[in-house]
């Protein structure tokens, strides 16, 4: 008698299960609820198999990472040292916190030399390149430290719009946290990837940053984590992630 063949890849509320969305019980559950997606599609069958390598999968619209040889870190970079894994100056750059990993990891788009903050750090290619081009903007929130006090009218100016030597640009957002002793803490909102944006901005309404930090790159948030410390992403982080990469990619 012949050997039947195996059927082709592997059952989906397995591979819920080994990503850790939840166990394989209540993965069936989910899928028999419609909760689930394969490819945009949704999938109520429990038999059905699909392959962990090149499909998409998210749960409650939310993605689900498959892959687990990826790695997604948040870095709290300090002050001082430069967005790239070999700086050709010689300065501090990121190799001092990748070199304890095995995989080779490398930053999802840039911070500047004298900004510091939410760094994220990953060997997903595919995830990296598609966050950091320029054509799709993560929302991303700084706090400035600026010289001068901050008034409303200028927290207008900054939302309504400002000129550049290199084009219009608007913060999505922006706020005034506090003013003491001829300087004042402004909370900034943008999208956009230009250079030294926020310094920009801030020194073109006469008030030039002393300070600045990053506290929020897209649905990622830098919370208690300390200047210079690292920490691997949740996974609930790493499907907010996956999830705003893929919805970057169909916009292309």
């Amino acid at each position: 008698m012949a050997d039947q063949e195996q059927p082709e890849g592997v059952r989906l509320q397995k591979v819920l299960a080994n990503a850790g969305v939840a166990s394989r019980r209540v993965s069936e559950n989910l899928i028999a609820e419609g909760r689930v997606r394969v490819n945009g599609t949704v999938v109520t069958e429990l038999g059905r198999r699909i392959d962990p390598e090149t499909d998409l999968v998210d749960v409650d619209g939310q993605a689900v990472q498959l892959d687990v040889s990826k790695r997604y870190v948040m870095l709290n970079k300090p002050r001082g040292v430069m967005s790239t894994m070999k700086d050709e100056q010689g300065r501090p750059d990121l190799r001092e916190f990748t070199r304890e990993f095995d995989e080779r990891i490398y930053n999802v788009g840039r911070l500047d030399g004298d900004t510091s903050g939410l760094l994220v750090l990953t060997n997903d290619g595919e995830l990296a390149n598609v966050l950091a081009h320029p054509r799709f903007g993560v929302t991303k929130v700084y706090i400035a430290k600026v010289k001068g006090e901050v008034r409303g009218s200028t927290v207008q100016q900054l939302v309504k719009g400002i000129e550049l030597e290199d084009g219009p640009i608007a913060a999505d957002k922006a706020r005034i946290l506090d003013v003491s002793r001829g300087t004042s803490l402004v909370e900034l909102t943008l999208h956009s990837g230009r250079n030294r944006i926020v310094r920009r901005m801030m020194a073109k309404v006469g008030h030039p940053v002393v300070e600045l930090v990053r506290r929020q790159f897209g649905p990622l948030h830098l919370g208690p984590l300390r200047t210079g410390e690292m920490r691997e992403l949740t996974k609930e982080e790493r499907g907010a992630l996956l999830t705003l990469a893929r919805e970057a990619e169909a916009q292309k």
